[in-house]
């Protein structure tokens, strides 16, 4: 199926950029520029993967000495990060401090024209540094045990089962169960509840509150709930059980054959200058090969997975247009 072909290749590249090497450039025009009061801008609120990404980079480039002012990280929130990418647009292009969250969400958002008229070259993309598998979750006391008890709730009746997500309708977050959803034989995927929050703390709130009875999001997004015993993993989107967490079951093993990688990395203002995108790029990707980084990455559970540069433009570019076919095949967009 399309969806799986899609999120399949980038496991695949995901597990070659595992064994990649990147050395960072030493370019002396990026090393001409130092930003000034650098911001990160996480487009939701605190909580949740955008946010991950900007608080866990603000740390590790100002305790690496790659940045010598430490770096504001501001919430965002709003339309799915449409909120942020228009203050980005319009507001702040020719900005050379600042850098913003991004995902897979990200590119989806675009590729369905849920950012009115946007297009990959209204940001700079810069960079990758990992990604994350996506999972289904009920709290630990529900009566769903397993990921095909909820989808034959589901089947039953497509309104029965309310699943948040923190992002809006049409995201990465909405897509997933949908795609469950059609493996197990739900002919109009657009019947099922899917609820949107801002972020995916707030969606875990949610959850934790009893609006809903289950969450998707990504497996690092849950992890401390788990932990805690709040919540239960009733599927998670990996080709294979994952190492430290091996009782977690996966959809594929359940007779749904779904993966869903979920892209961590940044974008930056289009209209930055040349030095200050280079900058930034070499500066990500030093943070990217510092083993300290990546012991954090493995704790969340984000599996290293590194775009710069071309490589970057190149697969933002294959990404909204694989998003963009799979949302018109199961009738997100026309």
């Amino acid at each position: 199926m399309g969806g799986y072909k899609m999120f399949a290749k980038y496991t695949r590249i995901g597990a070659i950029a595992l064994a990649a090497t990147f050395s960072a450039a030493t370019a002396s025009t990026a090393q001409d520029f130092q930003p000034e009061s650098p911001q990160c801008i996480a487009p939701s609120n605190p909580g949740g993967g955008w946010d991950f990404i900007c608080r866990t980079t603000a740390r590790y480039l100002f305790d690496l000495g790659v940045i010598e002012d430490s770096m504001q990280v501001t919430n965002m929130s709003g339309g799915g990060g449409g909120v942020a990418f228009a203050h980005v647009t319009k507001e702040r292009n020719e900005d050379n401090n600042l850098i913003v969250a991004a995902s897979m969400s990200t590119s989806a958002r675009i590729a369905q024209g849920i950012y009115e008229g946007a297009t990959q070259e209204d940001v700079h993309f810069l960079a990758t540094f990992g990604a994350e598998y996506g999972a289904i979750a009920v709290r630990a006391d529900s009566e769903f045990t397993s990921l095909t008890q909820m989808m034959d709730a589901i089947l039953a009746d497509p309104r029965s089962v309310g699943i948040a997500g923190g992002s809006s309708v049409g995201s990465f977050d909405h897509i997933k169960p949908m795609l469950v959803a059609r493996e197990a034989g739900l002919e109009d995927v657009t019947k099922m509840k899917y609820v949107s929050f801002d972020g995916g703390g707030e969606a875990m709130t949610g959850l934790l509150s009893g609006s809903v009875e289950a969450l998707s999001g990504d497996f690092s997004e849950m992890l401390g709930f788990l932990e805690s015993g709040d919540i239960r993993i009733i599927g998670i989107m990996a080709p294979e059980r994952l190492k430290n967490f091996p009782d977690i079951p996966t959809a594929r093993e359940q007779g749904y054959d779904v993966i869903g990688a979920n892209w961590r990395g940044l974008y930056m203002p289009a209209g930055a200058s040349d030095e200050a995108k280079e900058f930034w790029s070499n500066a990500i990707q030093t943070m990217a090969e510092d083993p300290g980084f990546q012991a954090t990455l493995e704790e969340a559970a984000i599996a290293p997975f590194n775009n710069f540069g071309d490589d970057m433009h190149n697969f933002v570019a294959g990404s909204i247009a694989d998003i963009e076919k799979l949302s018109r095949e199961i009738g997100i967009i026309e």
